[in-house]
């Protein structure tokens, strides 16, 4: 059985945002049977957990004895034993990797920035002063992705695949900002959450945190 290592609860404005949505969502494209495993901050630095996840992060893999940490890992992992999310044939997987990693390296890192500027940061000194040189850079980034969808339903291989899932999951960030409408990646982004895997695995996530918020306690 697959255990997925994930947070009982977190405060709304992270809801919906944390990592394990990515393999809860790969895990029910491929049609894997899963089990969670729900933690708090009381586990995340201990010796046992940080064995698994150097970092004391969200989500961990564990499936027959292997242990997996990072969202992309495990999400490339699932992916290679799915059809449903990569391409057969050799060059389409390796393009499918590239957005995977694309994701991660090139868009992630700034849109996640603005994103914390624009909202949790707001009113600090620093972040007004850094604000519009960080929407700058998302913007570029963000940009660049809606050109290269600007006649595609998704990234490669004419269908949804790891690596729209992983972009996607990156554009979720950017909830509360423009970026998204701005560049003109809305469509795109509806067509991909309105996807019945993602949509049982949000929900999910949010029933977990439902039953751990602190009022239910």
């Amino acid at each position: 059985m697959i255990t997925v290592t994930a947070m009982r609860w977190v405060p709304p404005i992270a809801q919906g945002l944390v990592k394990d949505l990515r393999i809860r969502w790969a895990l029910e494209e491929a049609g894997l049977p899963y089990a969670m495993r729900l933690i708090g901050p009381e586990t995340q630095n201990t010796a046992d957990y940080r064995a698994q996840q150097p970092f004391g992060q969200v989500p961990v893999y564990e499936e027959d004895g292997l242990v997996l940490f990072e969202s992309g890992a495990i999400v490339q992992h699932i992916a290679g034993r799915s059809p449903a999310l990569m391409p057969d044939d050799a060059d389409g997987r390796l393009r499918v990797s590239a957005w995977i990693f694309a994701a991660l390296s090139s868009l992630e890192p700034h849109v996640q920035s603005f994103a914390l500027i624009n909202g949790f940061y707001a009113e600090e000194e620093w972040a007004k002063l850094r604000r519009p040189g960080a929407e700058k850079l998302a913007r570029h980034f963000v940009e660049g992705l809606a050109g290269w969808l600007k006649d595609r339903q998704y990234l490669e291989a004419g269908r949804f695949t790891a690596g729209d899932l992983m972009t996607a999951s990156v554009l979720r960030i950017a909830r509360n900002t423009t970026l998204v409408d701005d560049a003109g990646l809305r469509p795109y982004l509806d067509r991909c959450e309105a996807r019945p895997a993602f949509q049982k695995a949000l929900a999910g996530q949010l029933a977990d945190f439902a039953a751990h918020a602190p009022e239910a306690a």
